[in-house]
């Protein structure tokens, strides 16, 4: 059986023409914007929500009013304390909202970085999830981010650009169906720290 499936793979791929090797994951994109109005415009084309605050005490006011409407939360392990939504708690996969930390963000594809350490069932089971990210850790490009990353991005890193998206049904564009339907980047100019 297997070696049925790989020559109807080899018998599609030998008249297909390689494809040559497009160079550098890290390539800056000419006359951008700074990275993080770049960033949010490229997550907003995605589907994804921008808001920003100067410090931690607007993002605060923000995400207590987003909140209220939400029965329960899901808070990632990085969230500082003064970001914590004062709802009632929940396990991620009954929660209505998730609320964890971007351990970086790409201003070229638009990207949250993600980390495991952070909980990957609060950034994926809840329908709406918010993300706090760091100003200061919105890179150009997505290779820069990555970069970023490497010394301490935990067992795995996961790239979040909008709300989960799939058309492999029909062609028809489904929104909610792998991930959040709904994802809201919460950018801080000044991170309040652990």
């Amino acid at each position: 059986m297997r070696e049925r499936i790989l020559d109807r793979v080899r018998q599609a791929l030998r008249d297909r023409p390689r494809e040559p090797h497009r160079g550098e994951l890290s390539t800056a994109v000419p006359d951008a914007p700074p990275p993080v109005e770049h960033f949010a415009e490229c997550f907003r084309a995605a589907g994804g929500e921008v808001h920003r605050f100067a410090d931690a005490d607007g993002a605060r006011r923000w995400l207590h009013a987003f909140a209220a409407r939400f029965e329960s939360v899901s808070h990632g392990t990085g969230v500082p304390a003064i970001l914590a939504v004062p709802a009632p708690a929940a396990p991620p996969r009954e929660a209505a909202l998730g609320v964890s930390v971007a351990r970086a963000a790409a201003a070229q594809s638009g990207s949250l970085v993600l980390s495991s350490r952070d909980g990957r069932r609060t950034q994926l089971l809840p329908p709406v999830h918010v993300v706090l990210v760091d100003a200061g850790t919105v890179a150009a490009t997505l290779g820069e981010a990555l970069a970023a990353c490497r010394d301490d991005g935990g067992a795995a890193l996961a790239l979040h650009s909008g709300p989960s998206k799939s058309a492999d049904i029909g062609q028809v564009m489904v929104t909610g169906v792998h991930g959040p339907g709904r994802v809201v980047a919460v950018l801080l100019d000044e991170w309040p720290g652990p």
